[in-house]
């Protein structure tokens, strides 16, 4: 009977010291209790608490936690059915908020969060909720933390991890993505022949300015060259006047010569001509050439003798 009475005080004492005695781990925060009304809470490391009168409340992790938030079905502002899900990471700043203040905080959370999901994507279309997911965060975020925040909790980040359209939406999406690539490849090619018909237009322009810009400058060539002929068989027609008007046979039979060998050369190269008879007469005529001979050394001489005259009127240099 003494053996199990004291079997029974070294129970008793041994729940007083774990009673006594608390140990709380690094990462979390207990809250005390007296007679369950909260008191103060614990942060990590060794506590002593007086057995009856107090006792742990709520054992609250402190450390980022992650909640995933599961799929559900959104309607969005063009009536497209999508389906959502998305992962959430909060941490507890204030445990006696979050153990006093919300009776269950995963679940209120999650309930809270699943909501504003519906209310943002519900006011957003199907382009924008799949183009601007980072809006999305942004606006849940904003909502959520502030309606956590009397809870003491903090919410740092929302991610959206997939939005999915319906399978016939996603066909639909997809053909509409060729016709638009079709059509930005339609258009660049109907830009590409455009250009090459501008460049090919262009070179048929400086093409043809270049061709008339060459047959202005052959005819201003050709009609210098005429105006120089002309000027040269001018000055000619006025040397062989004036020898005739000096009485200079030999002049006479010059112009009559070459007018005479003119004339045969028309004949020589006409394409019906296949023989040439001379008159009698022409050899004569040919004979009067030497008179081009010596017209031409009596022009010299004269040009020599007005050289000499000039040079011996030149006053000799001041030395």
């Amino acid at each position: 009977m003494g053996q199990l009475f004291a079997l029974v005080v070294v129970v008793v004492v041994v729940i007083i010291l774990a009673k006594l005695v608390r140990i709380v781990p690094q990462g979390y925060e207990w809250t005390v209790e007296r007679f369950g009304m909260y008191t103060r809470t614990l942060s990590p490391g060794l506590h002593f608490l007086i057995p009856v009168m107090y006792g742990i409340g709520r054992k609250m992790n402190m450390m980022e936690q992650v909640l995933d938030v599961p799929s559900q079905d959104v309607i969005t502002k063009d009536n497209a059915v999508v389906r959502v899900d998305g992962v959430v990471f909060y941490q507890v700043l204030d445990a006696a908020k979050a153990a006093y203040e919300v009776a269950n905080l995963e679940q209120a959370a999650l309930a809270l969060i699943m909501t504003n999901i519906r209310t943002v994507l519900g006011s957003m279309d199907l382009d924008e909720s799949l183009s601007q997911r980072d809006a999305i965060n942004a606006k849940l975020l904003k909502v959520v933390d502030e309606a956590t925040h009397p809870w003491g909790v903090k919410v740092n980040r929302i991610e959206i991890k997939d939005i999915a359209p319906p399978r016939d939406l996603i066909d639909s999406m997809a053909r509409q993505m060729k016709a638009e690539r079709e059509k930005r490849a339609n258009i660049l090619e109907a830009e590409g022949f455009r250009q090459a018909a501008i460049l090919k237009a262009e070179g048929a322009k400086q093409s043809v300015i270049l061709a008339a810009e060459g047959e202005k400058e052959a005819a201003f060539r050709a009609a210098e060259a005429r105006e120089r002929s002309a000027a040269a068989e001018a000055k000619a027609t006025s040397m062989v006047s004036e020898a005739i008007a000096n009485g200079n046979i030999n002049a006479l039979n010059y112009f009559v010569a070459n007018n005479y060998v003119e004339a045969l050369k028309e004949m020589a190269n006409s394409p019906n001509q296949k023989m040439l008879l001379l008159p009698m007469e022409a050899t004569g005529i040919l004979g009067s050439l030497a008179g081009i001979a010596e017209l031409a050394k009596e022009s010299l001489s004269q040009q020599q003798v007005q050289s000499g005259q000039a040079g011996r009127r030149t006053p000799p240099p001041v030395g």
